[in-house]
């Protein structure tokens, strides 16, 4: 049976993309193909490539375009933490939402829209030169996507688990949580009519979105707030 298949090994942290039968060992077989290059066969066993910190074939470094010999094996290395991310910002697909208010916050630039499909994040993604973050995996897997699979469940795991991957520098409060764009300083004349009564009389300074007109201001969220930048800037995260 060997001699018949090639076998892709990964590292712990991506053993949960094989199939659950598989995650003990960290290793799936597949078939060997002559025609099937490393890259594929890395994708057949459920790793996407942006996962990919680099492959051995044989226990020597090998290309994505080499090919294994029926009874190889490839090894899977993890992407090194930290790297950097596209000069474009980031992009997060439909389902982060609550995460790119969190990136918003600490003054990352982080495209969301509730209705993106996957063509369009993708060709956005390249065309805007942005990081695409996302835990869907055929997202990934598509040809010339930059991205990263989001580890965690929660918004503040995964926020955490962005913040390694990337280590972005933070100007927390600087953007907008609605649409992302920069916040600038406004008098407080100049938005009173369209502040609650109780705000009015309790705070003076405020800020204003460049792009979508909100108003800011440090109200009752500000300790919450607070809380997450000084964990998003711990060194340990």
């Amino acid at each position: 049976m060997d001699g018949d298949t090639v076998t892709v090994r990964v590292p712990e942290e991506l053993a949960f993309l094989l199939p659950p039968r598989d995650r003990p060992a960290r290793a799936r077989r597949l078939r060997a193909d002559p025609d099937a290059t490393l890259g594929h066969l890395v994708r057949a066993a459920g790793v996407p490539p942006t996962e990919v910190g680099g492959l051995r074939l044989d226990g020597r470094p090998a290309g994505r375009s080499a090919r294994a010999a029926p009874g190889g094996v490839v090894d899977v290395l993890a992407v090194a933490r930290p790297e950097p991310a596209a000069p474009g910002g980031f992009l997060l697909d439909v389902g982060l939402g609550a995460l790119a208010r969190r990136l918003r916050l600490l003054g990352l630039d982080a495209a969301w829209s509730n209705d993106a499909g996957d063509a369009e994040l993708a060709a956005r993604a390249r065309d805007e030169q942005r990081t695409l973050l996302t835990q869907d995996r055929g997202l990934l897997m598509r040809r010339g996507v930059r991205g990263a699979l989001v580890r965690g469940a929660r918004p503040d795991d995964q926020l955490a688990d962005v913040l390694d991957r990337f280590a972005p520098a933070l100007a927390p409060l600087t953007r907008c949580t609605a649409c992302g764009a920069h916040l600038t300083p406004v008098a407080k004349a100049e938005v009173a009519d369209r502040l609650p009564a109780g705000t009015r009389r309790t705070y003076d300074d405020f800020s204003r979105c460049t792009a979508c007109g909100r108003v800011y201001w440090r109200g009752a969220h500000a300790a919450r707030i607070d809380r997450l930048v000084r964990r998003a800037r711990r060194p340990d995260r």
